[in-house]
Parts: structure tokens; sequence; C-alpha cells
């Protein structure tokens, strides 16, 4: 969302209006999941973005515009779910949860770009967009999202349904920019790996 949106966007707010907030709800919500998934887990994620919610009302007058209204909902959300539960910062698990297909090699894509070098052999669609539309495809991606590690899911989430830069996920999760690079390339090569799967076989 555009500044020029962002200050709509409060100034509906500010003045009351329920459809402001109803969107407010359906643009951010998966975002602030994501953030408080990563930080307190599945069991608790909801009950974060409850409680950042209440402050997010509370504090909408007070907010100045430094950041943008995403930023600033996600640092409310990953403050309530490090003050909640006082967590330290967690690093990368090196036996983190397998994924059903396992992963591809790093040999398979390039270094600059993370495209692949050569792709699957079976490839029956003109390009990756098309096979999204597949809902067998997507079932399986679906899938191993869920059997990513929580900060895996959680990474690869906010960096590419939501296009936070990898600094900006840094400052919300307390992870350093390596840590961050491991969680994302891990989880990536797990994801590509149940497309070449599906591509090889047809099944999840």
């Amino acid at each position: 969302m555009a500044a020029a949106d962002d200050a709509q966007l409060l100034e509906r707010l500010l003045a009351g209006e329920q459809k402001a907030y109803k969107e407010l709800v359906s643009t951010y919500q998966s975002a602030m999941r994501a953030v408080a998934y990563a930080i307190v887990g599945n069991r608790h994620a909801d009950e974060v973005v409850q409680d950042a919610w209440l402050s997010v009302v509370r504090n909408l007058a007070g907010f100045q515009g430094r950041s943008s209204l995403k930023t600033w909902l996600l640092t409310i959300t990953a403050n309530a779910a490090k003050g909640r539960y006082k967590q330290n910062r967690r690093e990368v698990l090196l036996d983190d949860l397998p994924a059903p297909h396992g992963t591809v090699g790093d040999e398979r894509f390039s270094s600059t770009d993370g495209h692949w070098l050569v792709a699957p052999f079976a490839w029956h669609e003109d390009t990756p967009e098309a096979l999204l539309t597949e809902s067998e495809l997507r079932d399986c991606l679906e899938h191993t999202l869920l059997s990513l590690s929580e900060l895996q899911s959680s990474v690869l989430l906010l960096r590419e349904r939501q296009g936070l830069e990898l600094e900006e996920i840094c400052n919300l999760l307390g992870l350093t920019l390596s840590n961050v690079r491991v969680l994302l390339h891990r989880a990536r090569l797990k994801v590509f790996a149940t497309v070449e799967h599906f591509e090889e076989t047809g099944q999840c």
C-alpha cells in the first residue's frame, strides 16, 4: 500500500469508518499472523494478533507516519508476541522438520536470482504461474508449507506473499540477516522440491 493510500486509509479510520477497519484487517491480517506465528508458534498466534489489534485501535490516533502503516502494524504484532511470551531470539534449528520430498540441491538454481538453471523435465505448462492454477499443486504446496518449521514458513510468507525486505523481517523477528537468508533458502528448496516431484509424478 502506497504512502498516499496509507494516509487516506488512516483518515477514514480516525473518522470511525467501519468499512475502513474491515479493509485494514483484510489487508494486513495474514502478514500479522505470519509474524506472530514465527515468534510464538501456531498455538498462540491468534491470541497475539488479537492483542495486537487491540493495541492498534488504542494507538491509532498516535500513528505519526514515520514508517508505513504495514510496518507499524507488524512491529506492534512483533512487540505483542515478544512482550507476552518473553521469548529470546530464536536461531535456525539444524534439525528442522523434513519436507515431504526433502529438498533439491543448490546446484539446480542460479546463485544470482534463485531461478531454475534446468527446469523440471516434465514441466507441462508454459510457466510456473500457469501451474499454480492447478488445485492439486496448490494443495501440495500448502502441505509443504505446513511441514516447514515455524520460522521457515513465516520468513517465506513474509518475503514472498507480503513482499517484505529481508532487513524488515530481521527487525520484526529478532533474527540476524544471515539467519533469515538461511531460513528463506531452505524453505524455497523444499517448495521447489515439491514442484519438481509433482511434475515428475503428478502426485504430492
